[in-house]
């Protein structure tokens, strides 16, 4: 009898002490889990090491170009802006449509991503239908801003963005609609399928779109899409449009 009490209180402290290494291991997990998260949505956002490469950030004019970070790397396409937004990056292009889903502007691997152009898209943004792509951040980075204009409130106290390439040019946003979707929808999803104008195009963005406001778009403008999923669990996806005007 002796010597099994002795065994049971063995055994509980051999218990006491499992439960314990159990609770520490869950607390250390925990602890990491919230660390790579943030670091993970504060690495979305524009470093400051980044930002420096932004056509006129630098007023001197002596500090890194756009084209320098070209130079770095020579899939980088442009620098995008939606003023009074988080929507600041610059933007690349790869040969495959998914290249830079988990790639940041340098190459390297990032869950955030990068702003992307379609592959079939021309990199000086001549085509009739221009579409960009970037990852629904819920801490508003990367184009996790766009879900905000499908708020009426949202959307009419944003209108205007930059679109600078890497050869100098620049091109102003008027944004004009904002639409829900699906990843299947072919009119949207397809920059090819409106070679010649955007008739039909804009047809089907004013008649699907949750906001829009008139600008008098017609046919014959460059029209920019920004796409973003709805939520990372579904093929649901928000799209905002603009209007681009090459400024002098």
């Amino acid at each position: 009898m002796i010597l099994a009490g002795r065994l049971a209180k063995i055994g509980n402290r051999i218990l006491a002490v499992f439960a314990a290494l159990l609770v520490i291991v869950m607390l250390l997990y925990g602890g990491y889990s919230l660390w790579d998260t943030w670091r993970l949505y504060h690495s979305a956002y524009t470093s400051s090491d980044l930002l420096k490469y932004k056509p006129d950030a630098d007023v001197t004019g002596d500090g890194p170009t756009l084209q320098d970070l070209a130079a770095i790397n020579g899939d980088v396409a442009g620098w995008i802006t939606i003023d009074d937004t988080h929507i600041d990056y610059p933007l690349v292009q790869g040969t495959e449509p998914l290249d830079y889903i988990n790639k940041d502007v340098y190459g390297k691997f990032s869950l955030a991503g990068s702003i992307f152009l379609d592959p079939r898209n021309s990199r000086d943004f001549t085509d009739s239908y221009s579409l960009l792509y970037g990852h629904h951040m819920d801490n508003g980075a990367m184009f996790g801003d766009i879900i905000k204009f499908e708020d009426a409130d949202y959307f009419n106290s944003r209108m205007s963005g930059t679109l600078y390439l890497t050869d100098g040019t620049q091109y102003r946003i008027t944004l004009f609609a904002c639409l829900k979707t699906d990843s299947g929808d072919g009119t949207v999803f397809n920059p090819t399928a409106h070679p010649e104008d955007n008739s039909e195009l804009i047809s089907y963005i004013q008649e699907k779109s949750v906001q829009k406001r008139d600008i008098g778009i017609s046919s014959a403008d460059r029209v920019i899409g920004l796409s973003t999923c709805e939520d990372a669990q579904t093929n649901g996806r928000t799209i905002l449009y603009g209007r681009l005007e090459k400024k002098v």
